[in-house]
């Protein structure tokens, strides 16, 4: 069975997660077997060894995991929430899924993504700061990186809207 996977690409508090969930609800309206997997939750664990601060590797190996029991019970399509940084992480996450990936990143105006921060992260200033450095960080590495992706602008539409893009997009 061929499993179409699209990879939502993009700085934090672009709404990768958002627009995954809601890619998946217009999945579930058009009746297609599918799995939502934020990358952020397959790495989830503490503490991160030193050479690998955002517990890629592990992310990698869960994500393989999870693709192979989504696909044993019958999805045809994977949406994945996640950071690729360079086309070699893009090349990973295509050898755990087991294919070709198509990479959609997502792109908002600084104004309106740290607004988002700023309310994810009200009740924490540290955290807000990180994710603001993080924020501007990914951008600029995002913005150089050679990675064959298409990109979705966030400015003005709601979650339904940019999943509705990305999937016109993919031919889903």
């Amino acid at each position: 069975m061929v499993v179409d996977v699209v990879l939502l690409n993009g700085t934090v508090g672009v709404g990768k997660t958002t627009t995954a969930d809601h890619l998946g609800r217009l999945l579930v309206e058009r009746q297609v077997a599918h799995a939502v997997i934020d990358l952020d939750e397959t790495r989830r664990m503490w503490p991160s060894p030193s050479e690998d601060r955002f517990h890629r590797a592990l992310s990698l190996r869960n994500l393989g995991m999870l693709v192979g029991n989504y696909r044993a019970a019958g999805a045809r399509r994977l949406v994945v929430a996640g950071v690729a940084e360079t086309a070699g992480d893009v090349m990973e996450v295509e050898k755990a899924v087991g294919g070709p990936v198509s990479v959609v990143r997502l792109v908002g105006s600084g104004e309106i993504v740290d607004a988002r921060l700023s309310v994810r992260h009200r009740q924490d200033p540290e955290g807000l700061r990180w994710h603001l450095d993080r924020r501007r960080e990914l951008d600029a590495l995002l913005d150089t990186a050679e990675l064959g992706h298409q990109v979705v602008r966030i400015d003005g539409l709601d979650a339904g809207a940019v999943a509705a893009r990305v999937a016109a997009l993919v031919d889903w």
